[in-house]
């Protein structure tokens, strides 16, 4: 790395000297290296959840539900400076906290004022006046690549296509492989999945926001510039210096953590009930109840929940209940600590 970044010539100015000094940096921070294998990995273990289940590299992988559904939420969990790119990073640490907030607010208020809005058509009874958007450019996207539900005549999914392709065999099956319902192949998507895709866009962008603002404010802020003279965690002293709780970097850790389980809970959520009524030729069901949050709750949460529910009263004592026990048992564990 060292003589890749010696032999390299940059362009004049300031532009050209942006990895000056990045060897050294890197090199001599252990804790930087760490960061860099955990992203590395996150995003690594993150592509290959999303694509065991869709490109299974064994057969029967792709019959076997359950072990889809392990696989998936298994690799989603694992998934979680002089004069230099990182000494720039923290002369511009105002404007990229606040350009990370912005996103956040906007991500936030739109996608929660969306599912709150089509919640109160739903009360009102008027399902007719909710906000549906359609997710036209992944739409496009798997239009040109076959397929044919959308309605879009381009590149693969053409009549054109289509006819020129009903000859060619291997080519033929792979477009009836893209085209079935009953697979996880080019899943049809709509209004549901935009908003919801929107919602883990929010647990993404503000797990970063507090990683990102917990970093580069570790050694001092404006609010507190003797930030490290303090320790890694130390309490809130209300308004002596104009308010400091949250702002230790344990603070940072144990949000971005909180927030973390919040979005892979979204995530694995949301990949569930999607199979679930995918796998019981149900996706109407989807479809329908996954554009406003009553939906998730009734139609996913509490329905497939019903079993668990009757577990902790008389009526559902039976030789299955102890698993219902041992489930809420558990989250006395869980959330102890937490509080």
């Amino acid at each position: 790395m060292k003589d890749l970044l010696d032999a390299h010539i940059p362009l004049g100015g300031r532009l050209g000297r942006g990895h000056k000094g990045l060897y050294d940096t890197i090199n001599n921070l252990l804790h930087f290296q760490l960061g860099l294998a955990l992203a590395s990995l996150g995003v690594i273990t993150s592509l290959v959840a999303q694509h065991m289940y869709s490109l299974p590299a064994y057969a029967f992988i792709a019959q076997d539900f359950t072990t889809q559904a392990a696989l998936y939420t298994h690799h989603q969990y694992i998934e979680q400076n002089e004069d230099n790119v990182l000494a720039r990073m923290l002369d511009h640490k105002k404007a990229i906290i606040s350009h990370l907030s912005w996103a956040i607010l906007f991500l936030g208020f739109h996608t929660l004022g969306l599912y709150v809005h089509n919640d109160v058509m739903l009360a009102f009874g008027t399902p007719e006046k909710q906000i549906l958007i359609e997710p036209i450019f992944t739409q496009w996207i798997k239009s040109a690549h076959g397929k044919t539900s959308y309605g879009f005549d381009v590149l693969l999914s053409s009549t054109i296509a289509q006819r020129f392709n009903a000859g060619q065999a291997s080519v033929a099956g792979c477009l009836n492989v893209v085209n079935e319902n009953s697979n996880s192949l080019f899943l049809t998507i709509g209004p549901g999945d935009l908003l919801v895709h929107h919602a883990i866009a929010l647990g993404l962008q503000t797990t970063t926001l507090i990683l990102v603002k917990g970093d580069l404010d570790t050694r001092g802020s404006k609010l507190m510039p003797d930030k490290k003279d303090f320790d890694y965690s130390f309490p809130c002293d209300g308004p002596g210096r104009g308010g400091t709780c949250d702002i230790s970097a344990w603070d940072a850790f144990y949000l971005a953590v909180f927030w973390m389980l919040n979005t892979i809970g979204w995530v694995t959520f949301y990949w569930h009930w999607k199979h679930i009524t995918l796998w019981q030729g149900n996706i109407s069901q989807f479809n329908k109840s996954s554009t406003y949050l009553m939906g998730w709750l009734r139609d996913y949460l509490w329905l497939n929940s019903s079993q668990l529910i009757n577990g902790y009263n008389p009526f559902g004592m039976n030789s299955l209940s102890v698993w219902g026990w041992m489930f809420l048992f558990g989250h006395h564990f869980w959330k102890e600590p937490l509080n």
